[in-house]
């Protein structure tokens, strides 16, 4: 124990040390507040001793006594709430607060300190507090206001200033409370008592200010916030308020001091539901109701009520799914109609709604369960509101009386949900082996869910605990893990490509010709598409297995009639077609069974087309959702099953004929020539099967890669077409129009107005400019536009300034000013203007012409005629405003004369015009004088510049008549005389004037041209979409207070949220930091970065020993990265554009003088446009493991409380998990969803607490940690953003426009999700980011703007896409969560969405920033994640519904762009091994040649076709043609040449072919035997140097083995195959797979930073060789030793199924052996099966002599034996060798063939052994094995290392390389070379 106290002494000295460095300046941490930030959350539920220890803290300097008073009555409370210490962290805090009293009692002076005069103390330190922080006349005018209802914005701030007060006040009254129950009545005690009590009766300041809230104040009103004083919030809380009418609550109802009773009140009584979730959900409603009602109108009466309409609205859109499944099971809902109820029966059911969706924890995955539950719950409810008297209902009481809905309703579906999660086995387990999300949500889908009653049967097969014996099954789904799941969910299309392959087959072999023959023979489609059919049938019935003892009745007969109805209808068109051929020769048609097969075919083709029609066709669909006929619905059912979700998947019937064209273009290659009856031939080996068989493997090897390439022409075609609609629809939407900075400058008049139509609210366009309204005449509307525009641009720039893309000088001239001065043109930012002056000069002096011609020269650039009109109005403002009495007479005089003489047009000979340069400079230093603040000097200096200008003026610029006039004019000569001319001055004090100054004199100063401002590409590329966007199509935007609110939504794990310190310093192995890279990386922003903090010249160190310097530079490389903190940052910038914008609508809420002008100075401090943002704009961060984090100290918890400090609307929710003793004395968790803000000391302060029934992580991670948050979502709409994404200001002023979309048609039904183009930001440092960039970016702008429309078929592929909330949450959340099969959570939120009906769209005029990965080694994580997403969306239900539900052309669309684009994918690589097996049979069996002899089949255009598809794929150019049209409509057709060809010189065909492997090898693997999983690719920066091992480890089974497998194919080609044209021919064959291989093998070692640098070479194989030797086991990880490496690269195989597909696949390397072994020189002729027989004896004899050498015996004695033996074999094999050389015919060849054919089947047996390890492990045999694969590892390293090494020993091979992976950072002049090099000399300072 000793231990523990001296432990926690250094702990507090250190924790002193710190708070005397926050306290002096010198630390950046966050805020300490002592032991405060340390209490232990099991001692915060029910006490408040952290705000008691706070309190302490703030007043240890005013009285020492005081705060060592709360410390001791802290420790008490813990001490009483804890006694044994068995709380975590309880025991350390307690020791640490003993600690720190005994410090505080050793600080008193050795005096005796008297307890019992404690309670005086602390009162007589009460009241002075009080007096001295004015607490009672605050608190009486801010009842004033309350009762008023008006807000004043100076009382809101002074009420914050004293926030801290009221905390202080609020802990010292709850010390004095219990300090007065344990001392006398009397005295002190009496008047302590009589405080109490009045603050119990008035608290207003002490509670409703520092109650925690979220955004609302609703527990105890508050002044400080002005969200309270909004009408719409007035009146939705009034329209909760409790009323007689409503059933009396019993007495002992506790009633709320703060505010009245209301709805929620009963809800809470009547179901036990939360206190938090209660308060969650009245602000939820109350703001959903308030926002309905600011939509319908805001109310203007006194005392606000809100209009029925709007309360209806919620109601409807929030019941719209439980209305829906009523309707659907055929039962009434709980209210009669919609008439019959009034508006607080709505209420009270939209509140009953949310709160159990509210406390439904992982239930909210179960829509249709939480209808069952509300459906029950409301008949209750009702029943209570009936009755006179609330009671509490009978389903949420227990056995002990308790009321919980929690406890009794949630918890038992829970605790099912979780034992059947269980069974899954992490992910390894079958699905069909347990009940998923969906499969307890089907259970609702049936009218048999009633029979779960109400309340919930325990012994429900519903609730059933699964055991071993006994288990309820699943529902209406079986997730069996098979290909088969491709054909069953898109049969329709197998089945056109087979009908169609096999109708075009006919007539090829028919010669073309269309003959009564030839038609007989086409009918054999009908038997085809007959059986096809009972297949899909079959299937149905075979994969359902699993789901039988629960699924439905009616289900299960759909199943059996179709199944017996698929086979009885097959046999009998088979039957009969026989029949018909038979008759063949029959020419005519009178042959009866034709007749017949005609009428059948043509009957039931008919009932087909008039199905389809009723319901897949529009126009039709209504038609059938009418007919009752149970005849007719019998059918339907038959043809379409009955699912809840998926009815009605039907478009308009303009959309619909949209995407059908889309697909009425032949996608068909022809087939090949025809293939007649060949000859018999003779086989060159055993043959078994074709010899005898119409040499059917011979037919299968030349028809297969034609198969397969046909099966891929859909997805080329589909490619190409998209590439041009996609390109083309991007064009009428003008993308790509403004596309450089120089197109900005030239059009940026046209700015202001299309921001004004744009993006500015009907309502602050009334805003007035210096008085006057905008009703102004037309010739003033420009000026009207750019002082609206001009608020928003200069807020745009000032952002880029903040964020560092600009410099100072770049923010001055990109400003633009205010235009609401009296200047009566438009003033434009100064880099339009800048040099304009000084060309005009240089017209002028140049003029020989007349004022017309001078002029005319001018106009020609429109901005040098501003400039011009500029300088000359600004001029003659300022001078008028400087001077005075003759002075201004003057002045005034002087541009009389010039205004004369332009109307004249005689300036030309009025003004010197060559004097204008003269002239200008004395102006500008009279300007540079004017711009400093006013002392004597100055004024005296100005002055004489005036004169000097007087001067210049009057006897230099004007001509001699008029400057001898103006000499002579007395006033000014008898002033001038005097010395009064020009004497003093005015200095310019109006800030019109001292503006337009500050303008003149930078328009004057900058004589270089701005047209490359800004310099920055980022900011460049910001700029130029946000100006193109302006002119493209979007709705009009509504004021802030009528717009839709809306929420932004980020789940977090534990990635990165800022860089430390240690983050920026430490080095990687090359030597190389962060900090340094991003100064090499990111020059410009550094330089802009040192000016902004105002560091100029300091170096990274020296700031980073500055405080607030070094966390600026913290936030500065985080900001760079792919952090939390940046996509905190981007996000916010909706609030602070909403912000501005409400600022300039200028809402009033009362007292208080509104905002006159359109100045934007000063919106961010003011009230009423915080909370109007704040009311409609909510940011929640899900941080799983926030709470964990906090507990464990660790980094990632400061820097997210850093961030709540930083953005107060920010909000942070997390699980906390609570550890408590349980009754058996083992520790029980409890699981609390929490949310929590920053208070006013920077302490998080939780806002809302609710227990979950058990750990929420059940399923998925993400989608869990997205499911436990959103309760604290609020708003309409929710914006889903990852935390590798950022956003902009200028596109944060959008968002009220994409938000209209909602409202907007988009067809048939309202969109439900809105797509958002994304700009990948992580593009620009290397070549692999770059391609990967351009791929992203062609997807989410191209592909999914015609996924969107015309096909309508886009999901949600990630974020940043924007849901309607109500809709989804109602309907199961934003992604769903089940283990494994929703691995790619995101994309099941859009198959959800479009199954129940909603409506997907796609929107580019806003954009989000995206980082995506940026080295090889990520991004082939990232596609393997992806890949094995798809694989298990193969086997889904949603997938197969989709498949189902969609008419056919538009499920075609869905399927090649899902789960058919990675099956081409896997096509394309199937391909090639199709292709060179098929060529290998040919070459063993001998018949290419003697097929080649007797056709040219061999060498046609038809394997030239297939060959060509298939490389054109490989290499990625179908995947670049969408992305170069994106180049040619967004960069221009010259730079997507360029682009394109710059993208192959960096060889990103070979990046494009390995990305191929990647995702075929997941796909495939995943569908066969699952493993698909979250990998963590990192989000860091990427040039490090990768290791030979580390890329062996990942690319060797999905590339290496599958490449070398490809490898020894052509060589067996080579050697053996016959090709017509020779060596020409073959090359010309084999090129894509010679490319292929060589892609695969060298891809990670040709993209590796380092890759070929000696040092590094010699390194990577010693690392590799000690990974290759070390011994695995226990604990040894697979990145250290190859035994445990390849022991986890087996996992995936554990199923009986997969071993033996794993079996079936490995048969296919035999086939070399068996081919080689007749081919050798040795065997000649011979074909006897006796040969194959004696390889197979050679071979075990070579394993023999292996063992014999790799043997190992501990025993020292048999070394010697051993030695021997080895040495004797040795001889022994050499001697044989030479012996059958010399004496036989085998060649030097042959045995070079000879080990190429035992190498396969080598990898035959070893792929053997792994997937039957346990019977291999059982004979003793695994050891062997295993030694067997090691060489076989070795040998395939070598083969790759060899050429890596040889290279390795070229200089210029390295930076050849380095120049390869970053040209585009060095095209910006990046030093990668330095950073490689790691030059450290760069970095000291």
């Amino acid at each position: 124990m000793t231990k523990v106290f001296d432990n926690w002494e250094r702990l507090v000295k250190g924790t002193l040390r710190r708070e005397q460095l926050r306290l002096t300046g010198k630390s950046h941490e966050r805020k300490s507040s002592g032991l405060a930030s340390a209490v232990p959350d099991s001692l915060q539920r029910t006490t408040n001793i952290n705000a008691i220890l706070q309190a302490a803290d703030e007043i240890q300097s005013e009285d020492a006594h005081v705060a060592r008073i709360l410390c001791e009555q802290a420790y008490s409370m813990a001490q009483s709430l804890d006694p044994n210490s068995e709380g975590r962290g309880v025991l350390q805090f307690k020791t640490g607060l003993s600690s720190v009293i005994k410090q505080k009692l050793a600080q008193k002076d050795g005096g005796r300190i008297d307890r019992n005069r404690d309670a005086q103390r602390l009162w007589n330190f009460y009241q002075l507090y009080k007096r001295k922080h004015r607490v009672d006349e605050i608190q009486k005018e801010e009842q004033r206001m309350l009762e008023s209802g008006t807000f004043s914005a100076d009382m809101g701030l002074r009420s914050q200033q004293t926030k801290k007060a009221f905390t202080t006040l609020r802990a010292l009254v709850e010390v004095l409370e219990v300090l007065i129950k344990e001392g006398p009545p009397d005295g002190v005690g009496r008047e302590i008592a009589e405080e109490l009590k009045r603050l119990k009766q008035q608290d207003q300041g002490l509670s409703g200010d520092i109650t925690p809230y979220n955004i609302v104040p609703l527990e105890a009103p508050s002044v400080a916030n002005a969200i309270g004083f909004y009408p719409e919030i007035r009146g939705a809380i009034s329209a909760l308020r409790y009323h007689e009418q409503f059933p009396r609550l019993p007495g002992d109802v506790e009633v709320p001091a703060h505010r009245n009773l209301d709805m929620f009140d009963l809800l809470e009584f009547v179901f036990g539901f939360q206190k938090d979730n209660i308060r969650n959900q009245r602000e939820n409603i109350v703001l959903s109701i308030a926002n309905a009602q600011s939509r319908l109108g805001i109310p203007v009466e006194s005392d606000p009520t809100i209009d029925e309409r709007a309360v209806t609205e919620v109601f409807l859109k929030v019941l719209d799914n439980y209305i829906k499944w009523c309707k659907y099971l055929r039962k009434r809902v709980v209210w009669n109609s919609l008439q019959a109820i009034n508006k607080d029966r709505k209420l009270f059911l939209v509140s009953l709604y949310f709160l159990i969706w509210g406390e439904a924890a992982n239930v909210r995955f179960l829509p249709e369960c939480i209808c069952y539950l509300f459906h029950h719950m409301a008949r209750e409810l009702d029943a209570t509101l009936d009755s006179g008297e609330a009671r509490p209902a009978a389903s949420c009481v227990g056995e002990d009386h308790s009321v919980s809905f929690l406890a009794h309703v949630i918890q038992p579906i829970y605790d099912t949900l979780s034992k059947e999660a269980a069974r899954n086995n992490n992910g390894k387990a079958a699905h069909s082996a347990w009940r998923n999300y969906d499969d307890f949500n089907e259970y609702f889908w049936s009218p048999a869910c009633f029979e779960l009653s109400w309340p919930m049967k325990k012994e429900s097969p519903f609730l059933r605990w699964p055991k071993k014996t006994k288990r309820t099954g699943k529902s209406t789904f079986v997730e069996h893990r098979t290909f088969l799941h491709l054909y069953r969910s898109f049969h329709r299309m197998w089945i056109f490509l087979i009908v169609m392959f096999q109708g075009l087959t006919i007539v090829a072999f028919n010669d073309g010709k269309l003959n009564q023959d030839t038609f007989k023979t086409l009918l054999s489609i009908g038997p085809t598409y007959a059986i096809l059919k009972f297949i899909e049938y079959c299937l149905d019935v075979l994969l359902m297995f699993g789901a039988y003892s629960t699924a439905r009745g009616m289900a299960i007969s759909r199943l059996v009639i179709r199944f017996f109805w698929g086979g009885v209808s097959s046999v009998f068109i088979t039957y009969v077609y026989i029949k018909v051929m038979n008759e063949r020769n029959d020419n005519t048609s009178n042959s009866m069974y034709y007749r017949i097969y005609i009428l059948v075919v043509g009957i039931y083709a008919a009932l087909r087309v008039v199905f389809a029609l009723l319901l897949k066709f529009p126009a039709c669909h209504s038609l059938s959702e009418m007919s009752d006929q149970s005849f007719f619905q019998f059918f339907k059912w038959i043809y379409e099953e009955r699912y809840f979700v998926g009815r009605g998947l039907y478009e308009r019937p303009m959309d619909y004929i949209r995407y059908v064209l889309y697909w009425l273009i032949k996608p068909l290659v022809d087939p090949t020539n025809i293939i007649k009856n060949l000859p018999s031939l003779p086989y060159s080996w055993h043959d078994f099967v074709s010899k005898d068989n119409y040499n059917v493997l011979t037919l299968v090897s030349i028809w297969a890669p034609i198969v397969a390439i046909y099966i891929m022409d859909i997805h080329i075609f589909y490619t190409l077409l998209s590439a041009v609609i996609g390109g083309v629809m991007g064009a009428r939407a003008r993308l790509g129009e403004i596309r450089s900075i120089e197109m900005v400058h030239k059009r940026f008049e046209s700015f202001p107005e299309a921001f004004v139509k744009q993006l500015v609210s009907s309502q602050a366009k009334r805003m007035p400019i210096n008085g006057q309204s905008f009703q102004s005449p037309e010739e003033n509307n420009d000026k009207m536009y750019a002082a609206q525009f001009s608020p928003f641009w200069n807020e745009i720039i000032k952002s880029l300034r903040e964020e560092d893309y600009i410099s100072n000088r770049e923010m001055d001239l990109l400003y633009m000013p205010s235009n609401t001065g009296s200047l009566r043109l438009v003033q434009w930012p100064l880099f339009l203007l800048s040099s304009k002056i000084y060309l005009a000069i240089d017209l002028a002096v140049d003029c020989t012409d007349t004022q017309a011609d001078l002029w005319g020269r001018i106009i020609r650039d429109e901005y040098m005629a501003y400039a011009v009109q500029e300088c000359y109005y600004s001029i003659e403002k300022i001078l008028l405003a400087l001077v005075d009495g003759e002075g201004k007479r003057w002045v005034e005089r002087i541009f009389q004369e010039i205004n004369n003489s332009i109307m004249n047009n005689s300036l030309v000979m009025t003004l010197d015009l060559k004097k204008l340069s003269l002239v200008l400079s004395r102006f500008s230093a009279l300007t540079g004088l004017l711009i400093m603040d006013e002392t004597p000097e100055l004024a005296k200096g100005a002055a004489k510049a005036v004169f000097e200008l007087y001067q210049v003026v009057t006897h230099g610029l004007l001509s001699s008549e008029l400057s001898e006039q103006i000499d002579t004019w007395n006033l000014v000569a008898r002033a001038r005389n005097e010395g009064r001319l020009f004497s003093k001055i005015s200095w310019p004090r109006d800030p019109d004037i001292k503006e337009q100054v500050k303008r003149l004199h930078l328009l004057l100063k900058v004589k270089d041209s701005s047209a490359n401002i800004p310099k920055n590409l980022e900011a460049r590329r910001r700029l130029e979409f946000f100006t193109n966007s302006l002119f493209m199509h979007m709705p009009a935007a509504k004021p802030v207070s009528e717009m839709m609110p809306f929420c932004v939504f980020t789940p977090y794990y534990s990635e990165t949220v800022l860089y430390s310190t240690h983050d920026l310093r430490k080095e990687n192995e090359d030597g190389i930091s962060t900090i340094f890279y991003l100064q090499k990386i990111f020059p410009d922003e550094w330089e802009n970065f040192l000016e902004r903090i105002k560091q100029d010249n300091s170096g990274d160190l020296e700031l980073q020993e500055n405080s607030a310097d070094a966390l600026e530079l913290r936030f500065w490389v985080s900001y760079r990265g792919q952090t939390l903190a940046r996509t905190v940052r981007g996000m916010m910038y909706y609030r602070r554009a909403l912000m501005l914008q409400s600022y300039l609508e200028n809402r009033s809420l009362g007292v208080g003088n509104p905002q006159a002008s359109l100045s934007t100075e000063g919106f961010e401090l003011s009230r009423e446009a915080r909370a109007q943002a704040d009311i409609k704009f909510t940011y929640v961060v899900s941080c799983q493991i926030y709470g964990q984090q906090k507990q464990k100290k660790e980094k990632e918890a400061a820097d997210i409380a850093l961030l709540l400090q930083r953005n107060e609307a920010l909000r942070v929710a997390f699980i906390h998990v609570e550890e408590s003793p349980g009754s058996d004395g083992k520790i029980v968790k409890s699981f609390y969803s929490k949310l929590v803000k920053a208070d006013m000391q920077g302490k998080d302060q939780e806002i809302y607490s609710i227990k979950l029934p058990g750990d929420p992580k059940l399923g998925e991670g993400k989608p869990e940690n997205q499911n436990h948050a959103i309760v604290f979502t609020r708003g309409e709409a929710v914006q889903t953003i990852d935390m590798n994404q950022d956003n902009y200001l200028e596109e944060a002023m959008k968002m009220r426009n994409l938000l209209e979309e909602f409202r907007a048609n988009h067809g048939l039904r309202p969109p439900t999700i809105l797509g958002v183009r994304e700009h990948v930001f992580t593009g620009s440092v290397s070549s692999l980011a770059w391609f990967m960039s351009n791929q992203e970016t062609s997807f989410v702008t191209l592909g999914q703007r015609v996924l969107a429309y015309p096909l309508k078929v886009r999901m949600h592929y990630g974020h940043p896409d924007v849901f309607d909330r109500i809709f989804h949450i109602s309907r199961g959340g934003i992604s769903k969560a089940s283990r494994v099969i929703n691995i790619s959570e995101d994309i099941y939120a859009g198959f959800n969405s479009t199954l129940r009906q909603g409506n997907i769209t796609h929107h580019e005029y806003i954009q989000v920033g995206k980082g995506r990965d940026v080295g090889l080694n990520q991004i082939a994580l990232f596609e393997g994640k992806v890949a094995g997403g798809n694989g298990e969306q193969v086997l889904s239900r949603d997938v197969y519904r989709v498949g189902q539900l969609f008419d056919f052309f538009r499920m075609l669309s869905f399927y090649f762009t899902t789960v058919g684009y990675y099956v081409c994918t896997m096509m394309t690589v199937l391909t090639v091994y199709i292709f060179l097996y098929g060529r290998a049979y040919l070459a063993f069996s001998g018949l290419d040649q003697g097929i080649s002899r007797r056709s040219a089949l061999l060498g046609n255009t038809a394997f030239n076709a297939v060959l060509n598809a298939q490389f054109l794929v490989q290499i990625g150019i179908f995947t670049a043609v969408p992305m170069i049209m994106g180049f040619i409509l967004e960069l221009g057709l010259l730079q997507a040449i360029f682009s394109f060809i710059t993208m192959q010189l960096q060889l990103c065909s070979v990046f494009f072919t390995f990305s191929l492997g990647t995702r075929t090898h997941y796909f495939g693997r995943t569908i066969l035997h699952g493993g698909a999983k979250y990998r963590a690719t990192g989000r860091g920066f990427v040039v490090q140097h990768i290791k030979f091992a580390d890329n062996y480890r990942l690319y060797s089974r999905s590339h290496f083995v599958k490449a070398l497998e490809v490898a020894l194919l052509l060589i067996v080609y080579i050697a053996y195959g016959y090709t017509q044209g020779g060596a020409v021919s073959y090359i010309l064959l084999t090129l894509s797979s010679w490319f292929l291989v060589i892609s695969w093998l060298f891809a990670p070692y040709i993209f590796n930073p380092s890759g070929f640098e000696w040092q590094k070479t010699v390194e990577d194989f010693d690392d590799w060789i000690n990974w290759l030797l070390y011994k695995g086991g226990v604990g040894v990880k697979g990145d250290n030793s190859w035994e445990s490496w390849w022991d986890e690269e087996q996992a995936h195989i554990q199923t009986l199924r997969g071993r033996i597909l794993e079996t079936i696949l490995s048969l296919r390397f035999f086939l070399f052996q068996y081919g080689i072994v007749y081919k050798l020189e040795l065997t000649g002729n011979n074909t006897s099966l006796s040969l194959y027989g004696f390889s197979w004896v050679v071979l075990a004899g070579l394993v023999m002599i292996f063992k014999i050498f790799t043997f190992n015996s501990k025993k020292s004695n048999f070394q010697l034996i051993l030695r021997f033996i080895q040495g004797v074999t040795a001889l022994s094999l050499i001697a044989a060798l030479c012996l059958v050389v010399i004496f036989t015919d085998l060649s030097v060849a042959d045995l070079f063939a000879s080990f190429l054919a035992f190498v396969a089947t080598g990898w035959a047996i070893i792929s053997l052994a792994v997937a039957w390890r346990g019977i291999v492990r059982s004979l003793g045999l695994w050891d062997s094995v295993r030694e067997f694969a090691r060489l076989y590892d070795a040998g395939m390293g070598m083969i790759i290392f060899a050429p890596i090494a040889m290279l390795s020993w070229f200089p210029f091979v390295s930076t050849f390389q380095s120049r390869l992976l970053f040209n585009q950072a060095f095209s910006r002049g990046l030093e990668i070379s330095i950073i490689l090099a790691g030059n450290k000399a760069n970095v000291q300072p």
